[in-house]
């Protein structure tokens, strides 16, 4: 199933519209990542990464996605909550969906060097944690992988010719 092709309301269609998120990251030349808070068929949060721009090492789509619904609900607990994010949270992250209280996490990619619902530990499920979170991945995998895989070539593809361009200089 594609973006094109989901329906209203559904998984697809919600991880559509974080993948629009993440593309605004692309943009500012961010990693692309994009989160949306989901409660009652309703947006209540939304975020993409910008830690570089906003020289802000916890500015990840799901931190601000949280900040964000926290702010409009007037809560920081946000139960009852479906996060969607196009890449596998990292230990932070996944950290501050525990204490954001999110009751479901959908995930598009999978992240292996740094996932931590996963990929490199299975942190949602440990047993010192006080709050348990519904986990759904793989939810439009392909164009998640491939957003993020395009993005790195460009960025290895510009450091290339940026060297080559020094070795002409010289």
């Amino acid at each position: 199933m594609t973006v094109m092709d989901s329906a209203p309301g559904t998984d697809e269609y919600w991880m559509g519209r974080a993948l629009a998120l993440a593309r605004q990251a692309a943009e500012q030349d961010e990693v692309p990542v994009g989160a949306l808070i989901v409660r009652d068929g309703e947006v209540i949060g939304v975020g993409f990464n910008c830690p570089i721009g906003s020289h802000d090492p916890s500015a990840h789509a799901e931190i601000r996605a949280l900040r964000d619904a926290a702010q409009k609900t007037g809560n920081y607990r946000l139960a009852g909550a479906t996060l969607y994010v196009t890449i596998e949270p990292c230990t932070m992250c996944a950290g501050a969906l525990v204490h954001g209280r999110i009751s479901r996490l959908v995930y598009g990619a999978t992240e292996p060097k740094a996932g931590a619902v996963v990929s490199q530990t299975r942190f949602l499920e440990q047993p010192f944690l006080n709050w348990r979170i519904d986990v759904t991945g793989g939810v439009l995998a392909g164009e998640c992988e491939q957003l993020i895989s395009d993005f790195f070539s460009r960025r290895r593809d510009a450091k290339r010719r940026g060297r080559m361009q020094v070795k002409a200089d010289s």
